[in-house]
């Protein structure tokens, strides 16, 4: 199931939060400015997470308020 079927079929927050974290991991290469980047590290240290961490983080808060 894609996404965008699973908030089409009226899934509730959790359904949608547990469909984004589970599965694989799988490597994803971005260029962003060196700004943006040392500016999210800080913010994931002050979290006290990797900057990986923090970017699942922003992905699975952000995610179901879009759909």
């Amino acid at each position: 199931m894609k996404y965008s079927e699973l908030v089409d079929s009226g899934a509730t927050p959790t359904e949608i939060q547990a469909f984004l974290v589970g599965s694989e991991n799988v490597p994803v290469t971005m260029r962003i400015p060196r700004n943006l980047r040392d500016a999210a590290k800080e913010a994931a240290e002050l979290k006290g997470l990797s900057l990986t961490a923090y970017v699942k983080m922003c992905l699975i808060e952000s995610l179901p308020k879009e759909g």
